[in-house]
């Protein structure tokens, strides 16, 4: 039995880790409702699918970018892009998920009726534009914009011979054999893409303008395998999980707390991996450690390419791009066959979906967070958004188990609208809800909702914390208003009988 008279229960946006996880949290918490995932490319993995650039890869261990309920169980530290995909597809077909999935399928638009309560949602797929309706919207189609990196103009642009890539459209026939090879940043993506092609490349140069604080990590997951040795293995993925959630959330905070001490650390580890190939100019940033997010790379892989003579790493400001390289505003000319632009993204709400409410468009930014899930005055939707310092999934279990009691308490109270309200005469202080200063963050953020100072109006970047807090706080704490469509009284209790 459906919760309405729309055509599904749940239409859930996106069919990456978001969208999969919270389908599989439906298929063992709510069974009984009904719904569709709408994934607007033909494969499923979103980000994992999108990117294919050499040697794509996560950039946070996979312990906590697995989910809870199904524990990485690979060797791997840090997994490759096709062993995610694999991964997905097979939690996909492990929990029924995969005849729900409508790929080729992108959605415009999404109007949320408060008379029928239903969205509205217009897609996109090849029989053309048609609408599709559904109770409750699950927006996993991402924070930044599938379409259009951030790839900053450079003067000389045209000048350049060869070709200027971004490894957010990798071409599939970029062929970078013996050829030199400039790529521009010293974020997650370069550190990655970087070493990759400095195995097959003549050369490979990384232009920064600023370093980045670098910590190599072992390959393989070496307390992963000890465990599943002495444990049963279900008991060792879980415990395995949880102490890489610990030691991450350790290392993070004695970051903000002692930041001079993790900075020496990180220096005197890099000294020894570089020996004399160290040079303070390219490993130095002028910024605190997890004032950006941290990268890591497995065994050293960057590093033993700057030994061995096949990377080199430039630091300064481009002055602009000559036919056969790139000069420096010192003069310094880095030659070039092919140049990567490795510099970024761009945030957007929910796949720039365009989302109103009873007709009037809601603007991301004039609404604030509530419980890191759903937004101030908006029904029925939930945007799930990644943490900044840990595994993007670790805050998706947490999302999906909280949307899956939502559900089961509406119906419950025999509701079909919930929407959290800021109470009358309230004063929400702002609060930056990023804890990370990237690029992508300042050049962007006010296309996401706002966060105040406390719970549960913050959008947290704090795991420990928020699943402590999402578990012990009460879905009808209050501020969470049910109602049923077409209902004319503020409040669930006060209602009058729901209009015909």
């Amino acid at each position: 039995m459906t919760l309405t008279a729309c055509d599904h229960d749940m239409l859930i946006v996106g069919a990456g880790i978001s969208g999969i996880g919270m389908a599989a949290h439906l298929s063992m918490k709510c069974p009984d409702r009904s719904y569709a995932i709408v994934e607007r490319r033909d494969n499923l993995g979103g980000t994992w699918d999108l990117f294919r650039y050499p040697g794509i890869r996560s950039d946070s261990d996979m312990h906590s970018l697995s989910y809870e309920f199904e524990p990485w169980t690979g060797r791997e530290t840090l997994a490759g892009g096709d062993r995610i995909r694999e991964y997905l597809a097979n939690v996909a077909g492990k929990y029924g998920l995969a005849d729900n999935i409508r790929y080729g399928t992108k959605v415009v638009s999404a109007d949320f009726s408060t008379r029928h309560g239903c969205w509205n949602v217009t897609v996109e797929d090849d029989r053309g534009r048609h609408e599709l309706t559904a109770n409750f919207l699950y927006l996993a189609a991402g924070y930044y914009d599938y379409d259009n990196p951030y790839s900053p103009a450079f003067a000389g642009e045209d000048e350049f011979a060869g070709p200027v890539v971004h490894p957010q459209h990798w071409p599939e026939d970029l062929d970078y054999k013996r050829k030199q090879v400039a790529v521009i940043g010293s974020g997650a993506t370069a550190i990655t893409v970087v070493p990759n092609m400095a195995r097959d490349a003549a050369k490979v140069t990384m232009v920064q303008r600023t370093p980045t604080y670098i910590r190599s990590i072992p390959g393989e997951d070496r307390i992963g395998q000890f465990l599943r040795k002495i444990l049963p293995l279900r008991t060792a993925t879980r415990l395995a999980r949880a102490m890489r959630v610990r030691l991450g959330d350790k290392m993070y905070k004695t970051a903000r707390t002692k930041p001079d001490m993790v900075r020496e650390r990180i220096d005197n580890d890099t000294r020894k991996h570089l020996g004399a190939h160290y040079r303070a100019e390219n490993h130095t940033p002028p910024y605190q450690p997890w004032d950006q997010r941290m990268c890591f790379v497995p065994d050293a892989d960057l590093f033993e390419a700057i030994k061995d003579g096949s990377v080199e790493i430039v630091t300064g400001h481009i002055d602009r791009f000559v036919a056969d390289g790139i000069v420096m505003t010192d003069g310094r000319k880095v030659p070039a066959d092919i140049i990567v632009k490795a510099t970024g993204l761009q945030l957007t709400m929910g796949g720039k979906i365009a989302l109103s409410l009873d007709g009037q468009a809601i603007v991301a930014n004039e609404h604030f967070y509530y419980k890191n899930a759903m937004l101030s005055g908006v029904p029925n939707l939930v945007h799930p958004v990644p943490y900044t310092n840990t595994g993007s999934t670790l805050r998706y279990d947490l999302l999906s188990d909280f949307t899956c009691r939502l559900l089961n308490a509406m119906r419950a109270k025999d509701a079909d609208i919930a929407v959290p309200v800021i109470p009358e005469g309230t004063v929400l202080v702002e609060h930056d809800s990023f804890t990370v200063d990237a690029g992508y963050v300042k050049r962007s953020g006010a296309a996401l909702p706002k966060s105040a100072e406390a719970d549960p109006w913050r959008l947290n970047h704090d795991y420990l914390h928020d699943r402590q807090y999402m578990a012990e706080s009460p879905i009808d704490d209050g501020l969470l208003q049910f109602r049923r469509s077409g209902a004319n009284s503020r409040a669930f209790d006060e209602q009058l009988e729901a209009a015909e």
